[in-house]
């Protein structure tokens, strides 16, 4: 996922607003900024500058090793910003 939003906001940024950890779950709180630059699921850039917001929770099992991971971001207030969906 953040392979396509780095192609497609070259600047993109990632600001933790909210972290929060036990000793096997990892749960944090984001903001992404950037200006669409590149392609956006097949779409192409746009040159205007989107904010939006997101959280992820991480489990991790006795080795360190990633087994669970569940999270939403503000997808559709990102393509209305960027002017990408008609809803």
């Amino acid at each position: 996922m953040f392979a396509d939003l780095r192609a497609a906001f070259p600047d993109l940024h990632v600001a933790v607003e909210h972290l929060v950890a036990t000793d096997d779950e990892l749960a944090f709180a984001y903001t992404i900024t950037g200006k669409h630059l590149g392609p956006l699921m097949g779409r192409p850039a746009t040159g205007r500058k989107a904010s939006y917001r997101g959280m992820q929770i991480s489990r991790f099992d006795n080795d360190g090793k990633l087994v669970e991971r569940w999270g939403r971001s503000d997808e559709l207030g990102m393509l209305r910003q960027l002017g990408l969906t008609e809803v």
